[in-house]
């Protein structure tokens, strides 16, 4: 029997479950390596913040998911390939060989140029992010009266997005004392072409009391201050890191094909440009043919055409391109329940956004409700 591996749990992977769950692919050994045990979903994960959803409401277990799909799982985290024997080197456990791997690991925000990045929390990793966030707020709670600033580094939707939630939640605990700083390296919000969805935002931040600092790129962080390049200095308490992904050093370093900045690039069948057998998605994966943003939109619909080759590589048939759309439409939440979308230059906000918002985000994570487990 041939094996195929699975590393990583993110949303393409998640899919690929679901898919294998109602049409396994006979004669296949199916391995999932992740760490944790629960994966979860970007689209849900600010209203989390924001204390619309619980940590269930907004995560996938994975050990029922992959026993109900025939696969064995280990809580593992990879840390490199060895390509010649085809096996995945991990943390603690023995490799672990394959025949055919899919890689689906996400990505991390790059703090390589920045001087004591250690300081800030990462946004990802989501699960150690979670943490510090629970510490975040149970200092809040305990102690209402103390002063707190947090500065969040990077202006993109996720980082806007982020601000909006963590000022909602932290208002409702009741400090009495709440300053956010978000900086920004470039003259506007989010994405160039997303002119009237930035204004919007730029101005309800502002009328929430949010500094934004724009035109601004730190250079370096202490462990009570942000230093840009400008030469402004910065109090704070807490720092957040929601800047451009990187991927993890191990990638580049097994011999897989990557793009300058690490990722691993592949084709228009998702597999990689160096090793047929190997596939790769979500935000760790570049698509040579037609690179896109690293947005969740994407790593869900890479979902059914990766499971679809990787039938087809496993029964020797002639593999499907994938060709993804060039457009999406972003939702962004606002803290409340209210939502902004937006479609290149053209926007929108209204709460009825966010209960359409929410009925997308909640028909996902119903498909593996309706699995005979629950979450």
């Amino acid at each position: 029997m041939k094996n195929l591996v699975l590393v990583g749990a993110g949303h393409s992977h998640a899919l690929a479950l679901l898919l294998l769950v109602r049409k396994p692919i006979l004669g296949l050994n199916l391995t999932l390596i992740s760490y944790p045990d629960d994966t979860p979903y970007s689209g849900m994960l600010p209203g989390h913040i924001a204390g619309f959803y619980t940590f269930r409401e907004t995560h996938i277990a994975l050990p029922p998911l992959a026993d109900f799909a025939g696969a064995q799982f280990f809580r593992e985290r990879a840390i490199g390939l060895d390509l010649e024997r085809q096996q995945v080197l991990c943390e603690h456990h023995p490799p672990i060989s394959f025949d055919y791997l899919s890689l689906d690991i996400g990505s991390t925000p790059d703090t390589s140029q920045v001087k004591g990045s250690h300081h800030a929390i990462a946004a990802k990793p989501v699960p150690i992010f979670l943490e510090a966030w629970q510490k975040i707020r149970t200092r809040a709670r305990d102690f209402p009266e103390i002063p707190l600033t947090i500065s969040i580094i990077g202006g993109g939707a996720g980082g806007v997005e982020l601000t909006l939630s963590m000022q909602s939640h932290l208002a409702k605990i009741g400090v009495k004392s709440l300053t956010f700083q978000l900086f920004h390296r470039s003259s506007h919000l989010l994405t160039p072409e997303q002119t009237w969805a930035s204004d919007r935002l730029k101005k309800r931040l502002q009328a929430q009391g949010v500094q934004i600092y724009l035109q601004e790129t730190v250079t370096e962080i202490l462990p009570d201050r942000v230093i840009c390049e400008s030469g402004l200095r910065v109090n704070t308490d807490i720092i957040i890191w929601v800047t451009q992904a990187s991927a993890p050093a191990w990638i580049k370093a097994s011999g897989l094909s990557v793009d300058s900045r690490g990722f691993i690039l592949v084709d228009d069948t998702l597999q990689t440009l160096s090793h047929p057998q190997i596939f790769a998605t979500g935000d760790i994966a570049t698509m040579k043919n037609h690179p896109r943003p690293k947005a969740g939109v994407f790593a869900v619909r890479q979902g059914p055409p990766l499971v679809e080759n990787l039938r087809r590589i496993c029964q020797n048939m002639p593999l499907k391109s994938y060709i993804p759309q060039k457009s999406y439409l972003s939702l962004i939440g606002t803290g409340g329940e209210n939502a902004i979308a937006t479609w290149g230059a053209w926007g929108w906000e209204s709460p009825l956004l966010w209960k359409w918002k929410e009925y997308i985000d909640r028909g996902f994570m119903e498909q593996f409700d309706n699995l005979p487990y629950h979450r």
